[in-house]
């Protein structure tokens, strides 16, 4: 009889254990999702001198179902960043990118956290433009 009440104090708080593995699943396969569109747009922005930002937005908000305001992109726009500065430098396109990511930790009611905070998942980089001009 005492296995069965130790069983009873043990089971629901392995079973966070379990709720937690899931949702660490579902944010890996989020970041991977993140990671792959916003290199994908890199590689554009490097042809064409810049970021063409509403439709990083545009790509995001789709595959992750997030709002399109949730999602912050601080890059230069399309054709601003040259190959060549005129100065004689080369030009390098500087960005970031937060992504929400939503919940982060399983079970909070149930342990009594009150997190209001929200999350997202930060890409901040930079890449040499290609983008020789008109």
């Amino acid at each position: 009889m005492k296995q069965f009440i130790v069983l009873l104090a043990v089971l629901p708080i392995m079973l966070l254990f379990l709720a937690q593995f899931s949702l660490e699943q579902q944010n890996s396969k989020k970041i991977a999702l993140i990671t792959d569109i916003v290199y994908a747009a890199k590689e554009e922005a490097k042809q064409e001198g810049g970021f063409d930002t509403e439709k990083l937005r545009e790509e995001l908000a789709d595959a992750l179902g997030a709002d399109p305001a949730d999602i912050i992109i601080e890059a230069p726009e399309i054709h601003s960043v040259k190959r060549v500065e005129t100065d004689g430098s080369r030009g390098i396109i500087k960005y970031k990118v937060v992504a929400p990511m939503g919940e982060v930790n399983a079970g909070k009611k149930y342990l009594g956290i009150k997190d209001s905070s929200s999350y997202g998942y930060r890409i901040e980089s930079s890449a040499p433009s290609e983008y020789i001009g008109d």
